[in-house]
C-alpha cells in the first residue's frame, strides 16, 4: 500500500530524529490561532498555500485566454478547425506545479485549518456550504473555462 505525504514525512522524521529539545509545558498547552499567526507577522502555510494557487490560477487563465483568442483569430471561419487545434492545444498544457500544489492543500488544509469532521459520514465540514477541495488543472478545467467553439 501506497504511503501518503503525511506518513512518509513522519517516517522521515522519526528516522532522523536526533532527540532535540523537549516542548516545554508552555509550548505544549498554548491554543495556537490565526490570529495568532498573523499577530507574529507569520502567514499560516495554508494561507501562503492559497496564495500561491489563487495567483497561479488566474495567471494561467489569463495565458490561456490569450491562446484561445489568438487561435480563433488564426482558425477564423474554420469551426471545425479551431475545435481540433484547441483541444490538441488543451491536451498538451502541464500544470504540474499548481497541481502539486492543490494535492497539497486537499490533504493538508483540513489538519492545518483543524477543521471539524461530521461523524456520520466521516468527511470534514464545509466551509461556507462549500468543499475545501480544489479541482486539479487539466484538459477539462481548459475546455470548461474556454470552449472549443471560437468566440
Amino acid at each position: 500500500m501506497d504511503e501518503s505525504t503525511v506518513e512518509r514525512l513522519l517516517r522521515k522524521q522519526l528516522e532522523e530524529d536526533r532527540g532535540g529539545r523537549p516542548l516545554t509545558g508552555r509550548a505544549r498547552t498554548t491554543q495556537r490561532s490565526v490570529e495568532d499567526y498573523l499577530k507574529a507577522g507569520v502567514r499560516p502555510r495554508w494561507m501562503e498555500r492559497l496564495t500561491e494557487i489563487e495567483r497561479g490560477t488566474r495567471g494561467e487563465r489569463r495565458r490561456l485566454e490569450r491562446a484561445h483568442r489568438a487561435l480563433s483569430a488564426r482558425h477564423a471561419g474554420d469551426p471545425a478547425g479551431f475545435a481540433r487545434a484547441w483541444r490538441a492545444f488543451a491536451a498538451a498544457q502541464r500544470f504540474d506545479h499548481l497541481n502539486q500544489l492543490i494535492r497539497q492543500h486537499n490533504e493538508w488544509y483540513p489538519i492545518e485549518r483543524d477543521l471539524p469532521m461530521d461523524p456520520r459520514t466521516g468527511e470534514y465540514v464545509k466551509i461556507l456550504g462549500r468543499s475545501h477541495h480544489r479541482r486539479e488543472l487539466d484538459a477539462g478545467w481548459i475546455l470548461e473555462a474556454f470552449p472549443a467553439e471560437p468566440a
